[in-house]
């Protein structure tokens, strides 16, 4: 993959990020100060906790929402994804999955921990009960404009995310991270199967008017060498060549149905076509 389809895949992964991300850093900071009080103290008592809760408590309060968005990107990258997510509007999609649940999604989180890692805050703005922080890559182009973190003040703390947000996390629950997903693996499908068009027509002018497999199109570097498998996009991808070469459709199917794609897809010169077909590949029309 090449250092612009780096760059757009991190781009991507921070977007994500930030459409799904509110915060509640409560639960992390008490846990961590309740560990440090019980430590000290040798021996866990009401009042150690009690105190670590207020001191914790304090903290938060007294967090910037520039502060607030750094503890949020740096337990995101740090791979700490309970606490971080525990941090947002994402609580209570994050705290109803089980372990197997958490490592199903483990592979999409690491992107979001990776792209964490290349975040700087570049200001904020403060307007009441809510809050806009301004982040950008660390190695992004000069001109590109910051994204924006929203926030939004609950109680005497600031926590990041909207109340837009909010309603649809606890609305959706446990089920939100997977829907995410889908419907992101969705999006990327379709575009993946866009790109493979393009790249169709600059191979096929580059080697008289013939057309190439997927294999043909990786080696010409026309396409990531990702499409080879299914972890970063979902989905099993395919070409598919008439006769002499002189034609080609493509196609793309869930690696899982129901978990990483619902929807099946169709390419050829017509254009593309989805829909959901239990995850098996899509006919051609006839």
């Amino acid at each position: 993959m090449n250092t612009r389809t780096t760059a757009c895949s991190a781009r991507s992964s921070i977007n994500i990020v930030l459409g799904l991300v509110s915060a509640l850093a409560l639960a992390g900071l008490q846990s961590l100060a309740v560990g440090t009080t019980a430590t000290a103290a040798a021996a866990p008592s009401a009042v150690a906790a009690t105190a670590a809760s207020s001191t914790a408590a304090q903290n938060l309060s007294a967090r910037t929402p520039s502060e607030t968005v750094r503890e949020f990107y740096k337990a995101l990258s740090e791979r700490r994804f309970r606490e971080a997510f525990g941090m947002s509007t994402l609580k209570p999609a994050i705290e109803g999955l089980s372990k197997e649940e958490l490592e199903d999604l483990r592979p999409d989180f690491e992107k979001m921990a990776a792209a964490a890692s290349n975040i700087v805050i570049s200001g904020e703005q403060v307007s009441g009960d809510t809050a806009t922080v301004f982040v950008k890559m660390k190695d992004g182009e000069p001109s590109q404009p910051p994204d924006e973190v929203s926030l939004m003040r609950v109680g005497d703390a600031w926590i990041v995310g909207d109340k837009m947000s909010q309603d649809t996390v606890s609305k959706e629950g446990r089920k939100y991270f997977f829907k995410a997903r889908i419907d992101t693996h969705h999006s990327e499908a379709q575009s993946m199967l866009q790109r493979i068009s393009v790249a169709e027509l600059v191979y096929s002018q580059q080697h008289d008017g013939l057309y190439g497999d997927l294999a043909a199109l990786i080696a010409a570097g026309l396409v990531p060498k990702d499409l080879e498998g299914t972890e970063s996009t979902g989905y099993r991808f395919h070409i598919t060549l008439g006769a002499n070469a002189k034609s080609f459709t493509a196609g793309a199917e869930p690696a899982r149905y129901g978990r990483t794609g619902r929807l099946s897809f169709f390419m050829d010169k017509s254009g593309i076509r989805s829909a959901d077909t239990g995850g098996k590949p899509l006919a051609e029309k006839k």
